[in-house]
């Protein structure tokens, strides 16, 4: 976490964002609106970590394909 940075306004409320970490990526949240704001690369890390996370106990492969793979409507 960078700690020297200047604190961000809340795009939406304009409150002061506050950073955390998160298994090693920063987010920023608004306390007041409960937003979250991420910086550049920091989706496509959570993105890369959900598709590597597998929950205890489910076999590899489970449940088939996924329903909302690239390009399907949500």
């Amino acid at each position: 976490m960078n700690s020297m940075r200047n604190s961000l306004p809340c795009p939406v409320c304009r409150s002061e964002l506050m950073p955390s970490e998160r298994q090693g990526i920063e987010i920023d949240g608004c306390p007041t609106c409960r937003g979250v704001w991420l910086d550049r690369g920091e989706l496509d890390k959570i993105v890369e970590r959900a598709a590597d996370y597998r929950p205890r106990g489910e076999p590899e492969g489970f449940g088939g394909t996924r329903p909302y793979g690239r390009g399907s409507p949500l």
